[in-house]
């Protein structure tokens, strides 16, 4: 294991795409009504890429110290309960990436104003409090809403708000499938961790509900994304967007996972799965938005 393999691991680099996704289809909103503005579109993408780096890292040292993850986890590897790198060198990493989104995001705040500062501070303590701090949302079956709310309806309507100085409706209605196909990335990942968190005292809403139900949680995550879409396209008269239901047969193979494996490595090709169709859904989302 390598240095740079090693930081690879603990910023997770392919679930950042779940940061991007929300900035695109909120920049595709103020696009489609002459508003976006691509500097403004390009410091929000690389505050939130920075927001979802820092939260990768305190996520891979709490659940170390917690010890949510041991020995007999069934998910990636992670840097520190693996020995490569330090509890402090993960701490001081995820510091320094909240404080260059910080400092980006004193940028936007002065365009967009206020309401900008409230996602973006709430944004910031949520990140951190995920698995950190007194109250850890993960631990406390908060960890669902978080994502939605943050990688939802804030993400989405505070894009464009930045860029256009409002939020539409269109623009609110379509954060529902960005926010639920990401709450569906979680899910899996809870689904398939259930027994290690339930031993860890890690209490997610799987663990409280129990796997059976959070695979139809999963499930509801996906129908709710490709129902809303076309509510989304007659609502706003944005035909364009039925494009995104191309996604559709992307969510077949990870939906079949989930429902009937039980293993690390069939659960963990789900999770990778989900964000590829997270991706694929909202790049096909914002194109058609933007039409």
């Amino acid at each position: 294991m390598t240095r740079a393999r090693a930081w690879l691991a603990a910023i997770r680099p392919r679930t950042l795409t779940a940061a991007v996704v929300p900035v695109a289809v909120g920049t595709a909103a103020a696009a489609r009504y002459g508003h976006a503005q691509p500097t403004v579109a390009l410091v929000a993408l690389v505050t939130a890429v920075l927001l979802q780096a820092g939260t990768n890292l305190v996520n891979d040292w709490g659940d170390a110290q917690r010890g949510a993850d041991g020995p007999d986890r069934l998910g990636p590897p992670r840097a520190v309960l693996a020995g490569w790198l330090t509890p402090g060198d993960v701490l001081r990493s995820a510091a320094l990436a909240f404080a260059a989104a910080g400092l980006l995001g004193i940028w936007l705040i002065v365009r967009g104003g206020w309401p900008i500062a409230v996602i973006g501070i709430g944004g910031l303590i949520a990140a951190v409090a995920y698995t950190a701090g007194p109250f850890p949302l993960a631990y406390h079956a908060l960890g669902e809403v978080f994502v939605f709310l943050f990688f939802g309806p804030l993400a989405v309507g505070g894009t464009e708000l930045v860029q256009a100085g409002r939020v539409s409706g269109m623009a609110l209605l379509a954060s529902v499938p960005v926010g639920s196909l990401a709450t569906a990335i979680l899910l899996v990942n809870n689904v398939r961790d259930v027994d290690t968190d339930r031993r860890a005292a890690k209490r997610t809403l799987v663990v409280r509900l129990g796997r059976p139900a959070g695979r139809v949680l999963y499930a509801c995550m996906l129908v709710v994304a490709f129902c809303i879409t076309p509510a989304l396209a007659l609502a706003f008269r944005a035909p364009a967007t039925f494009v995104a239901l191309c996604a559709a047969p992307l969510a077949i193979p990870p939906l079949r996972a989930v429902f009937q494996r039980v293993d690390g490595p069939g659960l963990n090709a789900a999770l990778a799965a989900t964000a590829r169709l997270h991706l694929a859904f909202g790049l096909l989302l914002a194109a058609g938005l933007a039409r």
